[in-house]
């Protein structure tokens, strides 16, 4: 349950989706800084009425003059000099205030997205093609989400502006307020504006993501060689053109759209306004009257620019950002599975795949299909097979990643879906090919594996000593404790191989890991350092009592033969699985593609 949903109130699933992000996302404002949000709306409202009040101090001045009154003029004069100098005292108060509170609620909302986040158990969110656009946008809104309360509060005092104005005009003539009607035009245009632009945005979001992508790889030092030596630097800039107008052209034609319909709107308005003014001039009507027809009448049309300028901005900005922003939290809970099952403290059958098939959301053909195997507790399990295989998807259902598309995973007979999956996740442990960089203090960087022992400085000296990093650390000017990265004070310059030693030694923090997996972590390691390495994770395996597998990956056979069970994929389905000795016995495409790698070093 996220924060916009507890405590009193109207349920936001049962209120229209723009009513329901607005009460999400001033609910979760509240909950930060609910007296800073409330004394900002009582300013904000009390600034509205000097600045709406001084057409009717004009009219009394306009009849005052007329009528040679003295004693009136200078009531008129003092009031309109109180309500200037009350309107800005309370605007700067209001500005101030509300500043305030937006700067205090930011941290907040950036934290809850993050969580939101962190909290999704799978990573399908991060692979899917439509969810990345809409996280796009959402991460370029997230910062800007923050300026919504000072906007609503805006709109707010624009509206009672709107309400006094409109108050002023009826007083002088009923037929006056259809000058409200005149003004519906351009709200409307402008409540459309936004979503008709940021449809499309969303629409052709894959362009500028791949624009931002080019840029970031014509400029950053990680390519920077690459760039160089290959020469593609002007074209990465070419690229990153084309793309950048491939996401323009449809932009700008949505934009200039909806300005034409938007000056449109304003024209019917002014039409309206002039023909209020003759109106009452042909009336005869006094000319205090006059002069406040033309002060409202003005006021009213800024008064209405404000407030549909601001419509505009939360259409835009804010109704859509926070809509992605619930649909982030909707996601986030459809993702909650009800699994309540503890992680097991051991293994004693070990992890069964039961016609476990799986394909990726979007994809036309199976990732894997129809694998059925046993995994014994203890054992070290090495997967071979050519790219595209499923190998690394087979990896990812092991970890929970993932659900099957039909069958099930099963651990010592219980359903993996059952298990909770942050518990299940506290019981893994290993490294990846696609490992992450962190920059961090190089024992933070280590010890993340295992967040309780980040800064226990035993457990990752171990753990480096167990991935044979000690050799970076000795590089390292300070040891454990350098900032990696060289973009950073003091930072060192680190290369890929060594950030995948200490990868690897992230992966060797936790003890007693139920499941270890090595995803192909070693590609910038030789063949005889993955050996030994992969060596003293089976002799981790092998010593062990309480069951523990360890998954292998590796294009190496020289490596794998090592395992007590290799399964061989091919084309998404289990080709083949034995030992070593089996497969090699068998003849089938294990030992075939075994001879052809083995015959390379001879």
């Amino acid at each position: 349950m996220s924060s916009a949903d507890r405590g009193d109130g109207p349920d936001p699933d049962e209120l229209p989706p723009a009513l329901a992000a607005m009460w999400r996302l001033f609910r979760l404002g509240y909950s930060h800084e609910p007296v800073l949000l409330l004394v900002s709306l009582g300013i904000t409202l009390l600034a509205a009425l000097p600045d709406a009040l001084l057409a009717l101090w004009l009219q009394w001045l306009g009849n005052a003059i007329i009528a040679r009154d003295g004693m009136m003029i200078m009531v008129s004069v003092s009031l309109m000099a109180a309500s200037v100098a009350a309107g800005w005292l309370l605007r700067v108060l209001s500005t101030r205030l509300t500043r305030r509170f937006r700067d205090k609620v930011t941290v907040g909302l950036e934290a809850h997205v993050a969580t939101l986040q962190a909290s999704i158990g799978g990573i399908e969110l991060h692979e899917r093609q439509e969810y990345l656009d809409r996280l796009a946008v959402l991460r370029n809104q997230v910062f800007v989400l923050d300026h919504m309360y000072m906007s609503v509060l805006g709109t707010l005092g624009w509206i009672l502006r709107l309400v006094v104005t409109l108050g002023l005009l009826v007083s002088v003539h009923p037929l006056l307020l259809l000058l409200l009607l005149f003004g519906l035009p351009p709200v409307f245009s402008s409540s459309i504006r936004p979503a008709v632009e940021r449809r499309v945005e969303e629409r052709v979001a894959r362009h500028t993501r791949l624009a931002e992508h080019l840029f970031s790889t014509a400029t950053t030092a990680a390519a920077g060689k690459e760039v160089r030596v290959t020469g593609i630097g002007p074209d990465l800039v070419a690229r990153r053109r084309s793309e950048w107008e491939r996401w323009f052209r449809p932009v700008a034609a949505a934009r200039w759209g909806t300005a034409a319909a938007h000056a449109v709107a304003w024209a019917v308005f002014g039409i309206g306004y002039v023909g209020a003014i003759v109106f009452v001039v042909l009336r005869g009507s006094p000319v205090g009257d006059v002069l406040l027809i033309m002060a409202a009448g003005a006021r009213l049309s800024s008064y209405i620019g404000a407030t549909v300028g601001e419509i505009g901005f939360l259409r835009g900005t804010w109704l859509d950002g926070s809509r992605r922003l619930v649909w982030l939290e909707r996601y986030a809970a459809s993702q909650v599975s009800g699994a309540d099952l503890p992680a097991p403290e051991r293994l004693d059958s070990g992890i069964e795949l039961r016609g476990v098939s799986f394909r990726y959301p979007g994809a036309d053909r199976l990732a894997l299909d129809g694998v059925s195997v046993q995994l014994p507790a203890g054992a070290v399990i090495a997967i071979v097979g050519e790219n595209g295989a499923g190998k690394s998807t087979l990896v990812k259902l092991l970890c929970g990643l993932y659900r099957p598309s039909a069958g099930s995973v099963l651990v010592d007979g219980t359903d993996l879906a059952r298990i909770d999956p942050d518990r299940w996740r506290e019981r893994l442990a290993g490294s990846f090919q696609d490992f992450y960089r962190f920059e961090f203090l190089a024992r933070t960087s280590v010890g993340l594996g295992d967040l309780p022992e980040v800064d226990h400085e035993p457990a990752v000296v171990r753990a480096v000593r167990r991935a044979g990093a000690g050799d970076v650390l000795d590089r390292l000017p300070y040891g454990l404790d350098t900032q990696l990265g060289p973009t950073w004070p003091d930072g060192a310059e680190v290369s890929f191989g060594q950030w995948q030693k200490l990868a690897l030694a992230r992966g060797f923090m936790r003890t007693g890991p139920l499941l270890t997996v090595l995803d192909e972590p070693t590609a910038a390691l030789d063949a005889e350092t993955e050996h030994e390495l992969f060596e003293r994770y089976a002799e981790s395996a092998a010593g062990r009592s309480d069951g523990g597998i360890t998954i292998l990956v590796s294009h190496r056979f020289s490596t794998v033969r090592m395992a007590d069970l290799i399964l061989v994929l091919d084309g998404s389905r289990l080709a083949e699985h034995g030992s070593h000795a089996d497969l090699m016995a068998l003849g089938g495409q294990y030992a075939e593609l075994y001879r052809i790698q083995a015959s390379g070093y001879r």
